[in-house]
């Protein structure tokens, strides 16, 4: 699964370059994110690709410092970033050791300063990377939010996890809803359930919302859901 989206998503970074366009990204974490950034690694560095001209945001990040075992950040600058040697003008990473509001405020203020607002004043991320959780959460949107909180037009907003870390920084459903692709990787045992419902017009979690919200997300899953 992380080898095939690797190769998928460098041919797209290369076609989007060839038209003479830059892009800007938001990398996910959890567990399938390092396979993928491996990947990616591997690949890109067969045949000499550094990504040139790609921005990278996050979709989320855990309220720790950048070295932290926890940070969503750090997982990417081991596997990716520093591997491809990354240009830092080009890495854009979510300031999980500040206060969370604080932190969020700047992620949003951070993405607007280069990415193009879309027609409703978000900001517009050409590649969205989410995981799925075991409960059907993406980035750190989890199920049993109050409609107010789902809402929200925040670009960035925190949120308190169900799961350790708790404190956490992650892009709004609104910010989702206007990205040019969104790639969810889902995989690991136990997923197949919620990933079914999700993908039913009934569903109701997280990813079935941000699914609901757009004209087209691509899922890439190595589950069996027939």
């Amino acid at each position: 699964l992380a080898r095939s989206v690797a190769g998928t998503w460098l041919a797209a970074v290369a076609a989007r370059r060839a038209a003479g366009q830059s892009g800007y990204v938001a990398l996910s974490g959890g567990r399938i994110a390092r396979r993928f950034f491996s990947a990616v690694t591997r690949q890109a560095l067969a045949v000499g690709e550094r990504l040139g001209g790609v921005d990278f945001f996050w979709g989320d990040e855990r309220g720790v410092p950048p070295d932290d075992a926890e940070s969503n950040y750090g997982i990417a600058a081991e596997m990716l970033l520093r591997p491809l040697g990354i240009s830092a003008a080009r890495v854009h990473r979510i300031c999980g050791e500040l206060n969370p509001s604080e932190a969020a405020a700047k992620a949003g203020v951070d993405l607007c300063a280069v990415a193009a607002r879309g027609s409703e004043t978000q900001p517009v991320l050409d590649w969205v990377f989410l995981g799925m959780g075991e409960d059907g959460h993406v980035a750190s949107l989890f199920p049993g939010e109050i409609a107010s909180e789902m809402d929200s037009p925040a670009i960035y907003r925190n949120v308190v996890a169900v799961k350790p870390p708790p404190q956490r920084i992650t892009l709004g459903y609104a910010a989702l809803a206007a990205a040019r692709e969104v790639w969810v990787l889902a995989s690991g045992a136990g997923k197949e359930t919620v990933l079914r419902e999700s993908l039913t017009s009934e569903g109701r979690t997280p990813l079935a919302r941000v699914i609901d919200s757009r004209t087209r997300t691509r899922i890439f899953t190595d589950l069996r859901i027939d």
